[in-house]
């Protein structure tokens, strides 16, 4: 592997890249829900490039409920997820897309989070929670999907 692909994969900005560019686009600290965007290629897409496939659509969702907890508590720690639950409403086809992490509930060992998903046609089309396990990121430079396109 080359040297600039691993600084890549250990910057995240690799992983960003391949899920559409996912860049953090707000952070509310108050209500502590995240907001981040993403393009949905073509390539990510079934039925003749029209339809998300599901995997990329829960990979939006745990990105965001991930970096949540990232922000929630000021990059000291990530999470593990333990459990995720999608539920499907809407068809996502090829465009920008956005969605939203929201942490219910942080306590020390254990996250309790919920994210919403818009298509590019701006309509709700999936929501998650999950339960996860946090874990200390231990002095490490923020890590995973950058904060910018």
């Amino acid at each position: 592997m080359n040297d600039d692909l691993e600084e890549r994969i250990r910057s995240g900005k690799a992983l960003s890249e391949s899920m559409g560019n996912f860049h953090v686009s707000g952070w509310d600290a108050q209500h502590k829900i995240l907001k981040a965007a993403f393009t949905v290629r073509p390539e990510y897409c079934h039925t003749n490039g029209t339809i998300a496939q599901g995997g990329f659509i829960t990979a939006w969702l745990d990105a965001a409920m991930a970096h949540a907890v990232m922000h929630d508590t000021g990059h000291a720690q990530t999470v593990f997820s333990l459990e995720i639950k999608v539920s499907f409403y809407e068809k996502v086809g090829p465009g920008e897309g956005r969605v939203e992490g929201r942490v219910v509930r942080r306590g020390k060992r254990v996250a309790f989070l919920e994210a919403s998903l818009y298509s590019p046609a701006g309509k709700l089309a999936a929501e998650a929670t999950s339960t996860g396990i946090l874990a200390d990121l231990q002095g490490v430079a923020p890590q995973g999907i950058s904060p910018t396109p």
